[in-house]
């Protein structure tokens, strides 16, 4: 029968050093999971750990209190060396009730500590966990390190001096549970009290009862010394600069605000709220006194309408969105291709199709931002790969859109929006400047006079003298911008818009590999978030002496311009990918190469040792 480790005297044991280490929350929405992950991962960023999180939500807002499809998980893979996805396995599963533990068990490596609330498996919960027996008074948990704690009865001892109610004294376990993790590896509690001091700063009594709970799990650590290790990992080695943790989400709201510095241009964004691309409307919202307007519209077409007409007015439209409405805005994108205007269209991807598993991560929207338009609408798409690159990505989509008059597609994931890593702040005054061209000559103007090399139609602004024009979705006159049904014309029109797009290719990076050397058995060829756990795997079969690289894909519409030659220098090339192979029908339509699938959609991210097998398996056959 599995029980609850024993403690032992308190002796002062020893720290074991680690390298890292992978925590799991998991737990009821209410149980706080994702703001004790928030503050573990604040606290290991403030210790200089390198670190990759993977905040795993529930889609129901308010799901019935310990059911399976209610349970809220966060999980970090913290690390003195390197890291590039939040962890297969973890070392730790704290699960606040019966639903956490049967949701996550399975996540958990043999012989990992498992952290279980005890008092929250009552015979109601074991029953909406679907537990006939509970698993903490028979044997099927023996493969781990069990330490079951009535963590509820400790947090209202721990907070009765407060006076707070029972319901709000329950909602401190969270912060009990945090102080046991900051005593098993290690960490301070400081930066966490500072933040509970300012987040309920009208409330002291919440903010007393909190650090009250926080230093009563420390202090329990402290005293049972129960046998399992304690442990500390160790600062990173980064490069000097200064460092912030931050989300993909946040990173690209900052890419944009960015930008619009870097182009001395405003940026309007016209959204509507859609899980998961909320946060960057939110984040964006902050700004207004850096030239940066948003707009809450009242669906997703008046949403993307309202971008086109800043774009139209002189500023850089911005609309975010997910792959629902990504659908919705097709039609106003197609308006935008049509009048050639600098629209940037973000695309946060979620799983399907139609509603789908809303919080649940997908690469699901590629063939949508590529061919997901009526008529011939070709336009840029660029995919960023990490929470760091999200920043970077973003101002380059406002640079092509800009210079190229063009919408571009900029394509993230649930997994990198609301993921975290340690991001290096870029020194402003070496970001690449965006120079925006506004036409204001009125010799021999007409709006769809085009830039030779760039083949980017003039961006008159309403109101220049002389330059008056109009735009709409009727297809336009080469020579005139008037309006034409003219055979020829349209035929001219549609291939200059695509010669446009394609020219794209010789203004961006060659492809270049991450890891192995150009010319080999297997390249490993990855788009967006499949970058961490690409990149692991790669490594470690380079390590066993496997011929296989890894180059990652940022540029897909159009291509670099070598990436077919880098390509045919290996036998075989595999491309995961959490779809169903859309990247491998754009390769292969383009290309004509047997270029091979690796699909997964299960709404979870890679894992590196599936990746490493699936290359294993190819290298062996």
């Amino acid at each position: 029968m599995a029980q609850s480790a024993a403690p032992q005297p308190p002796t002062g044991a020893k720290i074991k050093t680690l390298n890292g280490a992978v925590v799991r929350f998991a737990g009821d929405s209410g149980d706080g999971m994702q703001i004790t992950g928030s503050q573990f991962t604040s606290t290991s960023a403030l210790l200089g750990n390198d670190l990759t999180t993977f905040p795993d939500f529930p889609a129901e807002i308010r799901a019935p209190a310990g059911t399976l499809y209610g349970v809220s998980a966060f999980q970090i893979n913290f690390s003195s060396d390197a890291v590039f996805t939040p962890g297969d396995a973890p070392d730790v599963l704290v699960a606040m009730n019966p639903a956490g533990l049967k949701t996550n068990l399975s996540h958990l490596k043999t012989g990992g500590l498992l952290i279980v609330n005890a008092d929250a498996f009552s015979k109601a919960n074991l029953k909406k966990a679907s537990y006939d027996e509970n698993p903490l008074e028979d044997d099927s948990l023996n493969a781990y390190h069990l330490l079951s704690v009535d963590i509820g009865k400790q947090t209202q001892a721990a907070v009765k001096e407060t006076g707070l109610t029972s319901k709000e004294a329950g909602r401190c376990k969270n912060f009990w549970t945090l102080g046991l993790m900051y005593w098993i590896y290690s960490r301070p509690r400081e930066a966490t009290i500072k933040w509970l001091e300012a987040k309920f700063a009208k409330r002291p009594d919440i903010v007393k009862a909190n650090i009250l709970a926080l230093n009563a799990g420390h202090a329990y650590g402290e005293t049972i010394e129960f046998s399992h290790e304690r442990y500390e990992v160790p600062s990173a080695k980064h490069s000097p600069g200064t460092y912030r943790n931050i989300s993909g989400n946040q990173a690209i709201a900052w890419g944009f605000l960015a930008a619009a510095e870097l182009s001395g241009t405003e940026i309007v964004l016209g959204s509507y709220p859609i899980t998961p691309a909320s946060d960057v409307l939110h984040e964006l919202a902050k700004y207004k006194h850096h030239g940066i307007t948003t707009m809450q519209a009242e669906d997703e077409i008046a949403a993307v309408c309202t971008a086109i007409g800043a774009s139209y007015a002189g500023k850089i439209g911005l609309t975010t969105t997910s792959g629902p409405g990504l659908a919705l805005k097709t039609e106003g994108i197609g308006l935008a291709v049509c009048t050639e205007l600098p629209l940037v269209v973000l695309d946060v991807q979620r799983a399907g199709p139609s509603t789908g598993l809303p919080t649940k991560t997908e690469q699901s929207d590629l063939l949508q931002a590529m061919y997901g338009r009526n008529g011939e609408s070709p336009l840029p798409v660029i995919a960023a790969y990490s929470p760091g690159d999200c920043f970077h990505s973003a101002i380059e989509a406002v640079r092509i859109a800009t210079k190229y008059m063009t919408p571009v597609i900029l394509l993230t994931d649930g997994y990198l929006g609301n993921g975290a890593e340690p991001w290096r702040i870029p020194d402003v005054d070496y970001l690449p400047k965006i120079e925006v061209k506004k036409h204001t000559d009125p010799e021999g103007f007409h709006p769809w006079l085009r830039d030779e090399e760039t083949l980017a139609r003039v961006w008159p602004i309403p109101g220049t003298p002389g330059t008056t024009h109009r735009i709409g979705g009727l297809e336009k006159d080469y020579n005139s911008g008037n309006i034409s049904y003219d055979a020829a014309n349209h035929q001219r029109m549609s291939d200059v818009r695509a010669a446009k797009v394609a020219g794209i290719a010789k203004d961006i990076p060659a492809q270049s590999l991450e890891l192995g050397k150009e010319n080999g058995m297997l390249l490993v060829l990855g788009w967006g978030s499949t970058f961490g756990a690409i990149r692991e795997a790669v490594s470690r079969c380079r390590e066993r002496g496997l011929d296989v690289a890894h180059a990652q894909l940022k540029y897909i519409n159009p291509f670099p311009e070598n990436l077919q030659s880098l390509l045919a220098g290996f036998d075989r090339v595999l491309v995961p990918e959490m779809n169903m192979g859309q990247l491998v029908k754009v390769l292969r339509s383009q290309f004509m190469m047997p270029i091979e699938s690796y699909a997964k959609i299960e709404g979870q991210p890679f894992k590196i040792a599936e990746l490493e097998t699936r290359i294993r398996g190819l290298m062996e056959s």
